[in-house]
């Protein structure tokens, strides 16, 4: 299980169709207004309706949400703020929304809070359209109008993504300027250092598990460290940590008997408030970043962290091994470390040999089909393991009848008919 991170706080995204494409005055009409109606609905009710004409010559984003998904509220917020910032400074930009809301009060409730325009609640036609047009198969979707005459190729963009990604720096959202972030961007990267990454001009140090000592950032130059980005309020959170614990505290003291303490794990919060950092932080033998520090955010932009719980490897060199450390850790546990390519390799090896041995099917306690055993090469792939509800891939017990899938670890095997008692009690 997977969820997204609190975006009025630090960017995550879900993954969404979205466009760049040059559009004339004309075709703005045709998209936009429908047979009786030439204008769009204002941001508050006050204000007067705004012609569609007047959009000629924007950066227009067509924004596809809902009042009812969580993750649209969540990235409203975050597109509000960036919204408001381009206008302030007087930028050529403007969003209009396309609800899929259910019902007319929860349009005119979750527009009240948007400072752009919107498609009348009624006008189903056209929303149809717009979807139709753009494909839109999730929300929230962003889609990125380019006026007529910019310089720009057409190639579709995420909307959300960039807005996630790159905030206000992606205006005007054109193949030029995404290409110079993305230049600036591996610049960073080759430069990394654990230094820079965890730094900032008014803070050199990370919280000790008691919060009373100042660790130096510089004592984990040389060491394997993982960015742990979590939350209290995060239900997969609150069940990944104690497995990370007790996974942290094996490698740690796998290397001390080795003599290395090569190995450290830095909290980076996403609480809500401070009182909820310091419990959970309580619960944990780690380093932590400060509540409120700059860095937390912008190490989850500067990662393109989409979903929490993450873990988040560097190397001694200071480079990024993988953001994938949460996986590896389900997957292959405490022999994970240091997670390296070179690592993996030799555990997926590891995991085809010991394959060989296992029975083809197997009946699991609590589900009542037959699971066969499958690889990525016969039928299986990335899964949540229906049993601990944690990612995995390579190999799993499925079934074929209904898609149910588990860790072959997870597997508790039962004759046919236990299977279906287990199931029905």
């Amino acid at each position: 299980m997977k969820v997204e991170m609190d975006l009025a706080n630090n960017p995550a995204q879900t993954p969404t169709n979205g466009g760049s494409e040059n559009i004339s005055a004309s075709t703005l009409s045709s998209l936009l207004a429908s047979k009786d109606r030439d204008y769009l609905l204002p941001s508050t009710a006050e204000a007067d309706q705004v012609k569609i004409s007047d959009l000629e010559g924007k950066v227009i984003g067509i924004y596809f949400s809902a009042n009812w998904y969580p993750p649209c509220r969540n990235f409203n917020r975050v597109l509000i703020g960036v919204y408001e910032q381009l206008k302030s400074n007087g930028s050529n930009f403007e969003i209009v929304f396309v609800s899929s809301d259910e019902d007319l009060d929860a349009f005119n409730s979750y527009r009240q809070s948007m400072p752009w325009l919107s498609i009348p609640f009624s006008d189903l036609e056209t929303k149809k359209a717009l979807n139709r047009k753009y494909e839109v198969e999730t929300f929230p979707c962003l889609v990125i109008l380019q006026p007529e005459g910019t310089k720009d190729d057409a190639t579709f963009y995420d909307g959300v993504q960039l807005v996630y990604r790159y905030g206000l720096d992606a205006f005007p959202f054109t193949k030029e300027k995404l290409e110079e972030l993305q230049r600036e961007e591996k610049r960073k990267h080759d430069s990394q250092t654990v230094t820079n990454l965890l730094t900032n001009p008014e803070r050199d140090y990370l919280l000790n598990q008691t919060m009373t000592r100042k660790v130096p950032v510089d004592s984990l130059i040389g060491k394997t460290v993982g960015l742990y980005l979590s939350a209290q309020w995060c239900s997969p959170c609150v069940e990944f940590t104690p497995k990370l614990i007790s996974i942290y505290q094996k490698i740690k003291q796998s290397l001390e008997e080795k003599g290395s303490e090569d190995f450290e794990i830095i909290f980076v919060t996403n609480d809500r408030d401070r009182s909820s950092f310091e419990s959970y932080f309580g619960t944990m033998p780690w380093l932590a970043l400060p509540f409120g520090d700059p860095t937390v955010r912008s190490l989850a932009k500067y990662f393109d962290v989409q979903w929490i719980p993450c873990l988040i490897i560097i190397g001694p060199d200071g480079k990024t091994v993988t953001k994938q450390g949460r996986n590896l850790l389900n997957l292959y546990q405490e022999n994970a470390y240091p997670f390296t390519d070179a690592k993996v390799e030799s555990l997926e090896k590891e995991m085809e040999e010991a394959a060989k041995s296992l029975p083809r099917s197997e009946y699991h306690s609590g589900h009542r089909h037959e699971l066969t055993l499958v690889s990525e090469g016969s039928g299986g792939g990335p899964f949540i393991c229906c049993d601990c509800e944690e990612q995995g891939s390579g190999w799993a017990y499925q079934c074929l009848e209904c898609g149910y899938e588990v860790h072959p670890r997870c597997i508790r095997a039962v004759t046919p008919q236990s299977s279906i008692e287990d199931r029905c009690n």
